[in-house]
């Protein structure tokens, strides 16, 4: 899919245009090799730069060529499985094309993208390529703490489960969380190199109001980095100790199953014994002998229960 905006001088209204002019954004979202070749031909830029970014396994990093200059970071996505909230992440390529254009390359259709195209952003515009390039990355280090805050509900909701549970399910499910955690962190260490190098000034020009921007979202990255570096260090705490609890849980189950067990035997060997062959006298020709009976063994069932409760075994 392409898409292809712009906005004219002093105006934060982002229209849409049908073909690619100067001073425009280009939003390629998993594009297929016709736009791929139309963009490049139009362009004149290295078709590498934009199929390497489609590769789930690229990397944050910094390229120059001779006319473009490319910046890959990892966002936060949210995929569309059974599981509430199961974030992994994906490649985003930032092309500034001969200082005229920017694209914008991903497998998926990132959030904070629609924000730029929606007009939800303020004084974001086509033609201020660097501001352009920090407000995505902003945008993508802000993306990650909301993210993170959700994460951090879904832990508190699942260990209130967990206390009460003699299931592995929620114990899983925080598994799968801990291993969002670590694709996290990952990332925003890979994403803070590349903000480190843009700071320096030498990838891309920055004006003085970009530098200013440019520090807050290397604090916004570095905020999420602290807090997912917490977050994987309670959760690993939270598993540990539920787990533990889990199977405490399971074994209070059984040992009730048990001692029941015990108590419900009694009334079933007393019948057993009683149901044999054995002459019990004048005792068996009483009208009230079968009452009798079930009354005595439903009081040495009260006594039985009585006894393993007190042993703490029921």
């Amino acid at each position: 899919m392409i898409k292809i905006f712009k906005n004219e001088l002093d105006s934060e209204v982002v229209k849409k245009v049908e073909k690619i002019e100067d001073n425009c954004w280009i939003n390629l979202v998993h594009p297929t090799t016709d736009e791929i070749k139309y963009v490049v031909d139009t362009l004149g830029i290295d078709e590498d730069l934009i199929t390497k970014v489609l590769d789930e396994e690229e990397l944050p990093r910094i390229e120059k060529t001779d006319n473009a200059t490319l910046v890959v970071v990892d966002g936060p996505f949210m995929e569309d499985t059974h599981i509430k909230n199961k974030y992994t992440t994906y490649p985003l390529g930032i092309i500034i094309c001969n200082d005229l254009h920017v694209i914008t390359v991903s497998l998926k259709e990132f959030s904070i993208l629609k924000d730029f195209e929606c007009g939800k952003v303020k004084t974001f515009y086509t033609y201020k390529k660097s501001r352009f390039l920090i407000q995505l990355l902003l945008r993508t280090a802000s993306s990650y703490l909301k993210v993170l805050n959700l994460v951090n509900a879904d832990i508190h909701k699942k260990e209130k489960v967990l206390y009460h549970s003699t299931s592995n399910k929620q114990l899983v499910e925080l598994l799968d969380i801990e291993k969002t955690l670590v694709y996290f962190i990952t990332s925003l260490k890979a994403n803070d190199v590349v903000l480190d190098k843009l700071s320096k000034g030498s990838t891309i020009t920055l004006y003085e109001e970009d530098i200013e921007l440019l520090e807050d979202t290397i604090v916004e990255n570095k905020q999420g980095i602290e807090m997912c570096t917490i977050y994987k260090e309670i959760l690993s705490s939270i598993t540990d100790t539920y787990a533990t609890i889990v199977s405490n849980n399971l074994n209070v189950v059984m040992k009730f199953l048990a001692g029941i067990t015990i108590v419900l035997s009694i009334p079933t060997m007393i019948s057993s014994f009683l149901g044999m062959n054995v002459s019990l006298g004048g005792f068996a020709n009483q009208d009230y002998a079968f009452v009798m009976i079930c009354f005595f063994s439903f009081l040495l069932a009260l006594f039985v229960a009585w006894l393993l409760k007190k042993k703490d075994m029921l």
